[in-house]
Formats: structure tokens, sequence, C-alpha cells
């Protein structure tokens, strides 16, 4: 979605109205379905398709967002992105939980003939999804409900630090899909985790996570990605700030523990690239 409200048709043919479910079309500058729900484009170039009693309490704040924005801009988590580009195939890619949709950029840097859809809860992270990527569209929608997006119709789906709803996943891709999925492995941060007071990472994350979507994938692989990076303390602070340590320390406080700490500090980026494909 650009922001002078046009839609790519080949995003639009693919979301459904997340009332009824039924088939949304471009009108003008908003998106309407035949039961008469009409959602509008902002004009930064996203649409709105969360119900009316939607919650969005655990939605990116702008500070986050823009914390995320300056963080992924700087390079620091490209190899990442370039892994996660790397494995995503296919002409339609939905990132769910897109944030500012820099790995579906990534992905669509690659794919030189494919669209992608950027989903996540907050207007914020969408705003700059719609900007992304002249291919991808964007939309703020809630991961925990029915995703506006017709069955079987997409690719691939790229999940980064963001909830996964299996059902709905495996709704949403055309039979051989595939699901990737990028996780923080317990030593992501590990120079910052206790002087920092950041939230750990669950050593068995990856074996719950596998539980969770195993009634509808079966895993397709997995890679370990580990680096180090040099971080001065205002990329500290803006690290943790895109991150959900952003609501647990106050800001204050965390820059008074982040004097502490060298500058600059080496820290590890450890992640795990996990594949995952449809149960038949």
């Amino acid at each position: 979605m650009a922001d002078d409200g046009r839609v790519l048709a080949d995003v639009v043919e693919h979301l459904m109205c997340p009332l009824c479910g039924t088939d949304l079309v471009l009108e003008e500058r908003a998106l309407r379905c035949p039961s008469r729900h009409s959602f509008d484009i902002a004009k930064q170039g996203y649409a709105n398709l969360l119900p009316g009693d939607a919650r969005t309490g655990t939605a990116d704040t702008a500070e986050m967002v823009r914390a995320r924005e300056a963080f992924l801009g700087a390079g620091h988590f490209a190899p990442a992105a370039q892994a996660l580009a790397g494995r995503a195939d296919g002409g339609r890619v939905l990132d769910a939980g897109a944030g500012t949709g820099y790995y579906l950029a990534a992905v669509l840097e690659v794919r030189p003939d494919a669209v992608g859809l950027a989903l996540d809860i907050s207007k914020y992270a969408a705003r700059r999804a719609a900007r992304a990527h002249p291919r991808a569209g964007a939309a703020v929608a809630d991961l925990w409900r029915t995703l506006p997006v017709r069955s079987a119709s997409m690719d691939t789906i790229i999940n980064v630090f963001a909830p996964r709803n299996a059902a709905e996943f495996r709704r949403v891709l055309r039979p051989g899909g595939a699901l990737h999925v990028l996780t923080p492995s317990a030593r992501h941060l590990d120079a910052l985790v206790e002087p920092l007071g950041l939230l750990s990472v669950d050593g068995e994350k990856g074996e719950r996570m596998e539980h969770a979507l195993g009634g509808h994938f079966e895993p397709d692989g997995r890679e370990a990605l580990e680096y180090e990076v040099e971080l001065g303390r205002a990329d500290v602070l803006t690290l943790v700030g895109m991150g959900p340590s952003a609501h647990h320390v106050p800001p204050g406080e965390l820059a008074a523990r982040a004097e502490k700490l060298p500058d600059p500090v080496r820290v590890t980026l450890s992640f795990v690239l996990s594949a995952f494909r449809p149960r038949r």
C-alpha cells in the first residue's frame, strides 16, 4: 500500500473481511466487502482491519517502533534478515507480526517476483511497514484472531519475534507452503540481560514452540545464527527500547544501569531460524 492510497492488486486479492470473511476490493481510499463493511486506508498507506472490539494493549508504541526502525536501520540484525530471506520462497509472502516491515523487505529484495503482506497489531508499525518496500502492503490486524487473509493464499509466512497462531497460519498457507520462524536463543543479548535487568529467553523456548505448532505443522529444519556486535550506550538503549523489556524497566533506571556498562560493549546476537511445513 503506497501513501497515495493505492494498494497493490496482488495483495488486495488475498485479503478478506475480518467481520464476515468475504472478499475485499479496493474502492477509492477504502477496502470494502459485498456485505458493505468498509475499512479506510490511512494516509500513510495501511488499512486498519481490526474488528471494533479488538484490544491493542500489547501493541508496540510509537516510541518502540521508532527505536526498532533506528536499530534495524543501522544493520545490526542484517545477518539474521539475510538468513531469513535466503530461506523464504514463493510469490506471496505474509509477515505475521511484521513490525516495521524490515524482514519482509529483505525477503522481497531477493524475490523480485514476490509480493508481501505485513500484519501487525500496532498502527505505528503498520505505518512504517506500508512503506517498507514497493511490493509490500500493510494492515493492522490481531494475530490471535482470524487473520484477514484468504485461505490457502500464501506461499510463505515469516514470523520474527512475534506471536504464532498455528491454526490460522495453517489455514492461510497453500498446500506445500512454509512457515519460517526467527526467535532469540538463550544466549541472545547475554552481556545485557543481568546488568540491565532485561527479560531473559527461556532455554526451552524452541521445544515449547514446536509443541504449540505441532497440531498443525511439522518441523522442517532448524538453523542457529550467532555473532557479536559492538554497541555504544545509545545503541544499547535503542535496542532495549524496541523490545518487550521496554515495558518492564523505567527509562530513567535503564539509563542509569547502562551508564555502568563499558562503552562500547560487546553483545552476542543469537537467533534460531526454524522452518515448518503444514501437516497433511
